[in-house]
């Protein structure tokens, strides 16, 4: 399965999406920041980014960029957002995000977008 970097500075997030993530069979690293989630980019070349918007320090929008502007082929970022407002929806699809999911979510809506960006097969319905 895929490498996933989880970003998120709520620890209960984090655990979920971990927790929700291994039992796909997907290895999860986590990051509890943004300066956190830029060393462990450069450390272990995720698949996919599940990226937190508001943190302290850098935020969603520096990581996202900071993505962006990395050689190679671009890894897929889903942002989740528990202000989601249309300017923070705007400002993410300009900085190159694939996903844009409001909190509260649900698991299997998270699933689905990984699988999606991953090109997995999605399961009938």
């Amino acid at each position: 399965m895929a490498h996933i970097l989880v970003v998120d500075d709520d620890p209960a997030i984090r655990q979920l999406l971990t927790d929700v993530l291994e039992l796909e069979g997907h290895e999860v690293r986590v990051a509890v920041d943004g300066l956190a989630a830029v060393r462990a980019m450069e450390i272990c070349q995720p698949d996919c980014v599940v990226l937190d918007v508001m943190m302290p320090g850098l935020d969603g929008y520096g990581v996202l960029r900071t993505i962006r502007a990395q050689e190679g082929e671009p890894v897929p970022v889903i942002m989740l957002t528990a202000a989601a407002e249309p300017d923070s929806a705007v400002r993410a699809w300009a900085d190159g995000v694939d996903y844009y999911l409001a909190k509260p979510f649900g698991a299997d809506e998270v699933l689905s977008l990984i699988d999606g960006v991953l090109g997995y097969p999605l399961p009938a319905a």
